[in-house]
């Protein structure tokens, strides 16, 4: 079972409490100005770094929350079961390494080694799956055998009140800000900064970036529910898979999110490849999908100050030294 289901009740003031809650734990990343984006958008780009977030990505503060509200309900669960694609799983190790709480991952045989070793790290325990999908199912039967409790990687409420402290903290610096734009995997980021926008005292909007590899919520928005479809390959294996079933933030993202862009591979692998060439960031494909997005156009963006979350790091040397090494002379 999740630590909380209220997905569609969550309100600022949750995110608020969250960001209260997990300061002790979690760093206040940079928003830096990229020059580089700024110029090719025509427009006032800035970057929050949530890629230099403790374990590599925002996820952090999703599963510190949640591990800290889930021992406040209930003290005497010292065992949790998630899925992941590798930054969830390695997100909630740390929290629970942190808390005294066991944590089993179950992941995708393929997950990246620089995510894997960070399980490790933290003293989980991981449970190669076939697939995303395939994880996902396993753990869900997994907490029903054993009654520990299932903490969702982005359909909890904790973990989305906790993500949407990236907003809140972007809106706090830079309360000028006219829209956000994040990457959208489950969606969990996602719905955060849309509740912490839309509460603003200001309009701001929010653009979800979706690796066109696994379109799910470009298809599910077209047929108005949760529609399943074929995942590829992709640089972005962190937003890659479908959503579990009834997943709340797809009627949050539904109801609150001003559009999803779908990015194309190679917009992707660009996005990375600038970053390390123009800011000497490095981003995982996942975590450059929000910048990728920009940098392929058509979102409207000309003459607006955006924001775009950076959301993780995580990537195998192998990869980026591929992405790198195919850039012209």
């Amino acid at each position: 079972m999740s630590a909380r289901t209220d997905v569609g009740a969550l309100t600022r003031a949750d995110v608020e409490a969250a960001a209260s809650r997990i300061t002790p734990f979690v760093t206040r990343t940079p928003l830096i100005a990229s020059p580089w984006i700024s110029a090719a958008a025509k427009s006032d780009v800035f970057l929050k770094l949530e890629s230099v977030q403790v374990t590599g990505s925002f996820k952090a503060r999703g599963a510190i929350n949640a591990l800290l509200m889930l021992r406040e309900r209930r003290p005497d669960v010292t065992t949790v079961v998630t899925a992941s694609a590798g930054n969830h799983g390695q997100a909630l190790a740390w929290a629970g390494h942190r808390l005294g709480v066991t944590v089993r991952v179950h992941l995708p045989a393929s997950a990246p080694r620089a995510k894997r070793d960070g399980l490790a790290r933290f003293g989980a325990t991981p449970i190669d799956a076939t697939s995303y999908e395939a994880a996902e199912l396993n753990a869900r039967d997994d907490a029903r055998a054993s009654g520990a409790p299932y903490v969702s990687p982005y359909n909890d409420a904790d973990v989305i009140a906790g993500a949407g402290t990236v907003a809140l903290e972007m809106l706090a610096e830079r309360p000028d800000l006219d829209i956000i734009v994040v990457p959208l995997g489950g969606g969990g980021l996602l719905c955060g900064a849309a509740i912490v926008a839309a509460s603003h005292e200001r309009a701001v909007g929010t653009i979800g970036a979706e690796a066109e590899a696994s379109p799910v919520f470009t298809a599910s928005l077209a047929q108005g529910r949760i529609t399943e479809v074929p995942v590829h390959p992709t640089l972005a294996d962190g937003l890659a898979g479908n959503l579990e079933p009834g997943s709340a933030t797809f009627a949050m993202i539904e109801r609150m999110v001003d559009g999803v862009a779908l990015v194309a591979e190679g917009s992707i692998e660009t996005a990375m490849r600038g970053l390390v060439v123009e800011e000497r960031l490095v981003a995982e494909g996942a975590g450059a999908t929000g910048v990728a997005a920009v940098l392929q156009g058509g979102l409207g963006l000309a003459g607006r100050k955006v924001g775009v979350i950076l959301s993780g790091r995580n990537v195998d040397w192998k990869v980026l030294r591929g992405v790198i090494s195919s850039s012209p002379a």
